[in-house]
């Protein structure tokens, strides 16, 4: 019975190490199939940054002060009080008895009169008002868009052009196919 139990198990192993054979190297299969490639390291001789220039359009708010003309209407209301009030004082001064009243109040309409229209004349004066607007400017910025390798494996010195840094060593995929 142990003499049983050892060429099953025995026979069980060789089978298994053949079937994980087979499913390692599998049929064989057309030109380019993974059947016939494998992966080595290289030794990277160089890697040159190579750059490239993006550009992107960046809006921007662009601000300038402007001149501008404006008119001042002025104070009416307390242009008319206050020419009444000295013109009241300046005719109470200039008449006598009932001729004071009179005075005073011709006084004040006058003086209203003159301070009204002495203070709608106003005037017209020139600032600044900051006006901005958007403009779109063009950036151009330089980048790093990819690496110049050049690497040996077995001997020989090879090229490409990488997306990234390897550092020292590259990760090769070596495929062999029969030449025609």
């Amino acid at each position: 019975m142990t003499r049983l139990f050892f060429s099953t198990l025995l026979l069980s192993i060789v089978a298994f190490s053949a079937s994980a054979q087979d499913a390692r190297q599998g049929p064989p299969g057309p030109p380019g199939n993974d059947d016939n490639a494998h992966y080595g390291w290289a030794d990277v001789l160089r890697a040159d940054p190579v750059q490239g220039v993006t550009r992107s359009e960046v809006p921007q708010q662009e601000c300038y002060d402007q001149p501008v003309v404006q008119h001042d209407s002025g104070n009416t209301a307390a242009g008319t009080v206050l020419g009444a009030v000295i013109g009241g004082v300046l005719g109470h001064t200039v008449g006598k008895g009932d001729g004071r009243t009179a005075a005073t109040v011709a006084g004040a309409v006058a003086g209203g009169a003159v301070g009204n229209h002495v203070s709608d004349q106003g005037g017209d004066y020139q600032s600044t008002q900051t006006q901005c607007r958007e403009v779109r400017s063009v950036s151009e910025q330089r980048r790093i868009v990819g690496y110049d390798v050049e690497y040996r494996y077995r001997g020989e010195v090879y090229m490409s052009r990488l997306s990234y840094d390897p550092g020292e060593r590259l990760r090769v995929r070596v495929s062999v196919e029969p030449a025609d």
